[in-house]
């Protein structure tokens, strides 16, 4: 392949396009994963091996970088690829995952690709484990990659990635919270972060538990409060006979001395309601020392008391007490250095803290030495200076407490405890009330028991550091993860909560709830995301679109929610993905052309790929419920790990049931429609065994039967609810018991009659979802005229779409609108997407015009009123008795209330409306604000999902 040579300096071109972070599975991959496109501009015409020098000064930069494989599978393969020649897109994508892994996120998955049609802009996609390092790490990754190609003015690289170091140690887990998520996610059990600190929920919904660092959500706050309270805490234990320190509390310097003249020199000095060795001073031996001490611990202490106790000898082991039991015991030497007679102690220090397992704070499993006064001084006490060189062998503490946050060691004693010292800090936990607990003891070895050897319990911790041993500086590291999940989730316990995720073209919103309502029926507290809002226990708790991934994990939040029904958009995966890794069945109503045009999806395939999201994340165990009269759908079971549960409409004898039959005799699951002379039996097939679940005509959603598309969404929802265990009967009962009234299912095929007006409320916004009402008007028009004596009866439709929809996809609309009524209004919605007013409108008329005057087409009028509520004045004003009349609503509140104040100006002083399958609906009900709030973010995704198969 021949590629040009620079012949002189580049400009850096390569620049962020834009940015995602998909907080779940996602387009392009199972994982959460953090999409850049970039646009390389030049630098497209200059793959790697182009540019002098480039592979060479990557790797001096980042020299394990080399240990990447790439698609060559070995170590070392992506610097080939680097030398045989890359584009710079997937160079940015190695250096992010690099940098991810300097600091210590080890992350390896990443793919690049170019955007179709785009030359030189790339889709860049790769791993995270914190979103904010992940999203830094490609900003930066970038930069280095465009500082590499020309030195960029006043970028240091060296400072940048310590910057960068700095920011991931601020907002990472530490060890302690690192360790136990470690042990949750080998498990199987969800977390979700709660805040940018270490508050996080593990397990989902009524299963939830919390931890923050090592507190969790077993642990008391009565014991966390004795536990801050030193001089409390060796009052109880003192009082149990366990050892303790002499101790007294004080609130002034002269207290602090007079107090340690009682005890007896030397003393320590530390703050009441301390941490991390924070303000304590050891071996304090005059009352000078006292003073002194006395002001550092009182600096420390939030409520202003020190204490003052006896100076225990020995060395400093920190016992670690989970659920009653010891698991693991360290010992910790404070932060020093080693003379080797050649360096000086400032040597020394920048010596050890060039070990790579150092880093700053918690970053890393050991913490670097600070040398600060209270070092120096220290220093200066063992008869050296910072520049002396100490003599071989010789140590120089510059510390005197063993925290590991101040730069000390740890040495694992775990299995040298003598059973004595074990028992007496298991009884110390028992006795605070911890459930994880860290007790200090300080003796001359925890081999030898303290009541014999001497030694005492210096402390007890609440939420102790974890680092100490899982990453020992000296002998093996203890699991201690493993005891602190058993006591969140003891074995056999669930942590998930069952997740139905259903989408699809039309129908989602109408099948989320009918499967709602089904178990419901079997006693679940049911949490559901649906376009209308996040309904708890059929409660609306938020009034917003809610079908994207933010409102996902509300649901997985409540601590009430013990099963979910998540309606998924095309929209929220394409901006955030799924919003939770895995979901146990999968419903996929249709796929139909909506929304194209949009976020690079400008085909049905590339559509199908969106929505076959929800059917790659079904586990093995999972199911997969699919529309087999959709050939786009039929296709995604290819994509599915666990079963499929087919649904059709398809009469016998068709390709579509011998599949299904096919399917069936290999012992697979299917809901089909039987076809009798008695009319239309939904049937739940598994295996050979054929169960009947109910006539099409006895279920209220089905107007009689007429309405297919909601038979459709009541076959896919017995499909998934028999995937979750219910039982035949009660999936039955649910339902013959859900109707279309506005209490269940509100903007979706709601009826009402209004003087004698047929008038039917939905929230069709589409031509797919157009197409099937207007299949259901010609049936259901057909058996009205066969019951009424009032003449010729009349359709009058209000039809509109979405602004951000295609100019083609508009007029479409109004083209099939045109087929099934006699006067089309068209009204526009409130939010205009991006249009001029009346734009939306004129387009959906240009498509009813377009067919007025052909054969069979019904339409003899159109007209346009823009606003919605006029609209609806409108068409009621001219409409006849025996009329029937379809709204297509966006704000179906405030046209639900429009429509009950005229029954009541039909019926003054009456309360009451015929609305079908709720007649005793309370009028007050739907005086419910029409303006949407809450999820902001999600409230573009798939506004138009419903009509037709709501």
């Amino acid at each position: 392949m021949d590629r040009p040579t620079p012949t002189g300096p580049l400009a850096p071109e390569l620049t962020i396009v834009e940015s995602r972070v998909y907080r779940g599975g996602n387009i392009w991959s199972y994982d959460p994963s953090i999409h850049l496109v970039v646009d390389l501009g030049v630098l497209e015409g200059y793959p790697s091996d182009t540019i002098p020098g480039f592979t060479d000064r990557l790797v001096e930069l980042l020299p394990r970088i080399e240990n990447h494989t790439c698609s060559k599978g070995v170590k070392g393969g992506f610097v080939e690829r680097l030398r045989e020649g890359t584009w710079l897109g997937h160079v940015a994508e190695h250096v992010a995952l690099q940098l991810q892994q300097e600091a210590g996120h080890d992350q390896r998955r990443g793919k690049t690709r170019m955007v179709k049609g785009r030359t030189g802009v790339y889709n860049v996609i790769y791993g995270y484990t914190n979103e904010e390092v992940g999203l830094a790490a490609g900003h930066l990754a970038v930069r280095l990659v465009n500082h590499l190609v020309q030195a960029e003015e006043g970028f240091d690289f060296a400072e940048e990635l310590e910057r960068f170091l700095t920011r991931a140690e601020r907002t990472a887990f530490g060890p302690s919270t690192a360790a136990i998520l470690e042990e949750a996610v080998s498990r199987d059990i969800p977390f979700i972060r709660l805040n940018t600190g270490s508050l996080v929920q593990l397990g989902q919904g009524v299963h939830q538990q919390r931890i923050r660092a090592t507190m969790t959500s077993k642990t008391g706050a009565l014991a966390v409060d004795i536990a801050g309270d030193k001089d409390m805490t060796t009052r109880l234990l003192g009082s149990a006979g366990l050892p303790v320190p002499k101790q007294e509390t004080v609130r002034s310097a002269d207290g602090a001395v007079a107090a340690a003249r009682r005890i007896g020199f030397p003393v320590v000095v530390k703050p009441l309601d301390g941490n991390h060795g924070r303000g304590v001073c050891l071996n304090l031996l005059s009352d000078d020392d006292v003073r002194e001490a006395f002001v550092v611990a009182e600096e420390q202490s939030r409520r202003g008391y020190v204490i003052v106790e006896s100076m225990v000898t020995g060395r400093d082991y920190r016992c670690l007490i989970v659920g009653g039991r010891m698991q693991a015991i360290a010992e910790r030497v404070p932060a020093h250095v080693t003379g080797d007679g050649t360096h000086t102690v400032r040597e020394l220090v920048d010596i050890t803290n060039s070990d790579p397992r150092r880093g700053v704070g918690h970053e890393k499993v050991l913490t670097k030495i600070k040398v600060d006064d209270a070092a120096v001084e220290l220093v200066r006490e063992q008869g050296f200076g910072l520049d002396d060189v100490p003599p071989a062998e010789t140590m120089v503490k510059l510390a005197l407490t063993g925290n590991m946050s101040t730069g000390g060691i740890s040495i694992d004693r775990t299995f040298d405890a003598h059973p004595d010292n074990v028992e007496i800090a298991e009884e110390a936990a028992r006795l605070i009330g911890l459930d994880v607990a860290g007790i200090d003891f300080i003796c001359p070895d925890i081999a030898s028991p303290v009541r014999e050897a001497g030694g005492a319990i210096c402390e007890v911790n609440a939420a102790p550091g974890f680092r100490m041993h899982t990453h020992p500086t000296i002998g093996e590291p203890q699991f201690i993860a493993k005891p602190v999940v058993d006591l969140l989730f003891p074995p056999g316990t669930p942590a998930r909560v069952p997740i139905v995720a259903v989408t699809g073209t039309n129908g989602k919103t109408t099948t989320s709830r009918m499967i709602a309502h089904i178990m419901k029926g079997l006693g679940r507290q049911v949490g559901m995301t649906s376009t209308d809002g996040i309904v708890i226990d059929e409660r609306l708790v938020v009034r917003s679109d809610a079908s994207g991934p933010r409102s996902a994990r509300m649901v997985l939040q409540n601590p009430r929610v013990d099963f979910a029904v998540m309606e998924v958009a095309r929209g929220g995966i394409l901006r955030e993905g799924l919003g939770y890794d895995r979901n146990d069945v999968a419903v996929v109503t249709n796929v139909a052309p909506d929304h194209l045009g949009m976020r690079g999806i400008d085909t049905l395939e590339q559509l199908a790929d969106v929505k076959a999201v929800i059917v790659e994340a079904v586990p093995r165990d999972g199911f997969a419920v699919l529309n087999a009269d959709d050939p786009l759908v039929r296709r995604m079971r290819r994509r599915c790990s666990g079963s499929v549960i087919w649904f059709s409409l398809a009469e016998a004898g068709t390709p579509v049931r011998d599949l299904i039959d096919d399917h069936c005799r290999r012992g697979g699951r299917a809901v089909v429609l039987d076809r009798t002379e008695r009319g239309d039996m939904i049937v739940i097939r598994h295996g050979r065994r054929s169960m009947q679940l109910a006539w099409t005509h006895l279920l209220p959603s089905s107007f009689g039967g007429t309405a297919l598309f909601n038979v459709a969404n009541a076959m896919a929802a017995a499909g998934a609810a028999f995937a979750t265990g219910a039982g035949l009967h009660e999936i039955r009962q649910g339902l013959r018991t859900f109707t279309t009234s506005y209490y269940l299912s509100p903007g979706r095929m709601n009826q009402v009659n209004v003087h004698n007006v047929d008038v039917i409320v939905d929230y069709c916004h589409n031509a797919p979802g157009m197409r099937v009402l207007g299949e259901f008007l010609e049936r259901y028009a057909a058996v009205k005229a066969g019951q009424t004596d009032l003449g010729k009866i009349s359709r009058i439709g209000v039809v509109a779409t979405a602004g951000d929809r295609r100019e083609e996809d508009m007029r479409e609309l109004g083209a099939i609108a045109a087929d099934h009524f006699d006067v089309v209004v068209v009204r526009e919605d409130e939010r205009l997407r991006g249009r001029e007013r009346g734009f939306t409108a004129e387009r959906v008329a240009e498509g009813v015009r377009s067919r007025m005057g052909e054969p069979g087409v019904r339409c003899r009028q159109v007209e346009v009123v823009l606003g919605e509520t006029a609209a609806v004045r409108h068409v009621m004003a001219r409409a006849n008795p025996g009329d029937i009349v379809v709204l297509s609503v966006d704000q179906h509140a405030a046209v639900m209330t429009e429509l009950e104040s005229m029954t009541k100006q039909a019926q003054p002083g009456s309360h009451s409306r015929d609305t079908v399958g709720d007649p005793d609906l309370d009028p007050d009900a739907l005086a419910v604000e029409a303006a949407e709030t809450g999820d902001e973010a999600a409230r573009e995704v798939d506004p138009a999902g419903g009509g037709g198969g709501a």
